[in-house]
């Protein structure tokens, strides 16, 4: 599912396209906006979005086979919950 068609999906409960879209982007900015601050997100039953240091490593580059440092970095991580686990099994 892409955004588009889960703007579809909201906006049957919303009977309007552009509030979904809204919606949507209000609830993308707010968790993007946490992760950035370095807060984690937990949305019960659903999973929990939280930031992680990757550390810094050394990498190939696989078209000349030339070795490379790579800088450590924030990573995004999603942990999904039991009852999102259990949904999909």
């Amino acid at each position: 599912m892409n955004k588009a068609e889960m703007v579809a999906e909201v906006a049957k409960v919303l009977d309007s396209k552009k509030a979904a879209e809204a919606a949507i982007d209000s609830i993308l900015e707010g968790i993007a906006g946490a992760l950035k601050k370095g807060d984690s997100i937990s949305l019960v039953g659903f999973g929990t979005f939280k930031v992680q240091r990757q550390k810094a490593r050394t990498g190939r580059n696989p078209k000349t086979g030339e070795t490379l440092q790579i800088k450590a970095k924030n990573v995004a991580k999603f942990v999904p919950g039991k009852s999102l686990k259990e949904a999909v099994n």
